[in-house]
């Protein structure tokens, strides 16, 4: 909980850096020796430290300055955040709503009443969250979700005021900003929903309870017999993301399952495709989110639009470059910001392979 400066002092990060070199093995024999690593690693400077702080925290330590206002938030929020979470913050089938289940009420009081009615559909952001720095701070972490921390501190204000205004908490004409986000706080619906009672919290800057809530007292006897469960995918979700027995190595303590459907590992025929799968293209560009290789996930399978757009390479390449939507379904694509030698190979490969193989994995999106 304490800042990112704090967390990953320079001796934690010289054995991070530790364990990266030995991966590789690199020997770095020539650095300045640490005392409890000798021979290995540096202090990290203060520019690799300051890469790591980007969190923020309930009492708004570590914000940025800058500002944003509701009306470049609605802009904003229509080019980068609409496609996933609605015009109005409704979402859609996939992602859970940001905007509802608020009352004029909850902001006077500080807790959202719904969420003790268990007749009321849903939990909603807004409900639910009860700092305004964890909305700020995973919006400029994490999102959109397919060009994470492209938006600049000024962009998440004004996101954020966005959120704010569909939740009745700040007016059409408000312009948030790390001078006034305090006063904000003070209007979250459920900003008394949380406790610091639970002694958790290392610092003082909340108050502190005498000990954390936990006795760690452990049960040692009229113990029930435990309980040895495997899990394993439905037969629905064999296969997203390839099979794992391909992918894992054959040394070690972990080793894949076998996830391929088996007609996929029944068909030779595609055993040539699979040699094509361009799976790096396809993890680096972050399509196997909403792509699996044989099952519809946020968008549809590969093997299906392979099969809908065949020998089509260049119609491909324009709709990853630009989106789309109505193809498919109600959730759109937004446009993806890609090399265009990678969306020419992805588009090739879709293109080329009438059934990509299930047990490869992808590595674009389309």
């Amino acid at each position: 909980m304490s800042s990112s400066a704090e967390r990953v002092a320079p001796r934690t990060l010289r054995a991070l850096m530790a364990l990266a070199a030995c991966s590789v093995c690199v020997a770095t024999w020539a650095q300045p020796k640490a005392a409890a690593y000798p021979g290995i690693g540096r202090d990290a400077t203060p520019k690799e430290v300051a890469a790591w702080d980007i969190d923020v925290r309930p009492d708004f330590k570590g914000l940025p300055p800058g500002s944003g206002s509701v009306t470049r938030g609605q802009d904003v929020w229509e080019s980068k955040c609409a496609s996933c979470h609605g015009v109005f913050g409704e979402s859609n089938q996939v992602f859970s709503p940001i905007v509802g289940g608020t009352t004029a009420d909850d902001i006077k009081t500080g807790h959202v009443a719904r969420l003790k009615d268990p007749a009321f559909p849903g939990r909603t952001t807004l409900m639910k969250v009860s700092s305004l720095s964890t909305v700020w701070d995973y919006v400029y972490r994490a999102m959109p979700w397919n060009q994470p921390k492209s938006l600049t501190p000024d962009d998440v204000y004004a996101v954020t005021a966005y959120i704010l205004n569909l939740g009745g908490i700040v007016p059409d004409d408000f312009t948030l900003s790390d001078k006034n986000i305090r006063e904000v706080q003070a209007r979250m619906p459920n900003r008394n929903g949380a406790t610091t009672a639970h002694a958790m919290w290392p610092g003082t800057e909340f108050g502190r309870a005498a000990k954390p809530d936990v006795a760690a007292v452990a049960c040692m006897h009229d113990c029930v017999p435990g309980e040895q469960k495997v899990a394993q995918l439905p037969p629905h979700a064999r296969g997203s993301h390839g099979n794992l027995a391909d992918q894992n190595r054959l040394v070690g303590a972990q080793h894949g399952i076998e996830t391929a459907p088996p007609a996929a590992k029944a068909a030779a025929p595609q055993a040539a495709a699979a040699s094509k799968v361009p799976t790096a293209l396809l993890e680096k560009n972050s399509c196997t989110a909403c792509h699996g290789m044989t099952q519809k996930l946020v968008g549809p399978a590969f093997s299906d639009i392979a099969k809908k757009y065949p020998g089509q390479a260049d119609h491909l390449l324009q709709k990853i470059k630009a989106g789309g939507s109505g193809v498919w379904g109600a959730i759109p694509m937004p446009p993806q910001t890609i090399a265009d030698d990678e969306a020419k190979a992805i588009a090739r490969w879709l293109a080329e392979s009438a059934a990509p193989s299930a047990s490869a994995a992808p590595e674009g999106k389309p």
